[in-house]
């Protein structure tokens, strides 16, 4: 059945996160060891914020990598996912099509240029249905999930959780967050920034589309939002 209703969740996240990042901030430039430093931290909220801002933007980016962060997501398909694992730094488990059969008519995400055309749509469902027979078919005569999932579309959906450190999550956001991203894993990454915007608004500068960053676009073609390095 189509699926509309993406769902992200943030299942775990830090709640000394400025603390961790402070720590590691200062140990860098600091006569202090690392534990005195932790252990005597500033209170000032403000003070944390100004040194871990000017070190992010000087390109220090290990000391947020001490940041893991760990989402749940329900309803991508496994085109999204597919690229989701293309990303270094980042742990996967996923819902396995081997161990788990699909019952029924399985759930699958229409892309809107698909579902825009109404003629179209109606084959892309037409598709859909009679691919579910036929892997319900399989499954009744004997063939094991593991085999009978090689008919099953990139649309059908998923269920996964995510981790992924701090620096990385910066990176998702500058590339998979363009608008030359596919649009469904461009909305799982905004719903994952979003969520942590809300724990932590002072990331909102940094979860952004790369030319948001560099200040012009780095791609063959611009969307039009920058211009290209070279105008």
């Amino acid at each position: 059945m189509p699926k509309k209703n993406l769902e992200v969740q943030l299942i775990s996240i830090p709640d000394n996160l400025l603390d961790v990042i402070y720590t590691a901030c200062r140990t860098c430039y600091s006569a202090d060891g690392a534990i005195e430093i932790y252990d005597n931290i500033t209170n000032d909220t403000d003070k944390k914020l100004a040194l871990i801002s000017k070190v992010i933007s000087s390109g220090h980016y290990s000391t947020i990598e001490h940041i893991q962060v760990t989402f749940a997501i329900n309803n991508i398909s496994r085109a999204a996912t597919h690229q989701l694992v293309r990303h270094r730094h980042m742990s996967f488990s996923q819902k396995s099509q081997r161990y788990v059969k699909e019952k029924g008519e399985f759930d699958f995400v229409v892309p809107p240029a698909i579902e825009a055309n109404k003629s179209l749509y109606n084959k892309f469902l037409k598709h859909m249905e009679l691919t579910a027979s036929l892997y319900q078919d399989f499954i009744q005569n004997g063939i094991k999930g593991e085999d009978a999932r090689s008919i099953l579309p990139n649309a059908t959906t998923s269920s996964l959780v995510v981790s992924l450190n701090l620096r990385e999550l910066i990176h998702l956001a500058n590339l998979r967050l363009c608008t030359r991203a596919q649009l469904e894993i461009r909305l799982a990454v905004k719903k994952m920034c979003t969520l942590i915007e809300e724990k932590e608004p002072w990331l909102k500068s940094h979860l952004v589309p790369k030319c948001g960053r560099l200040g012009y676009c780095d791609e063959d073609k611009s969307c039009g939002r920058m211009k290209t390095k070279n105008g």
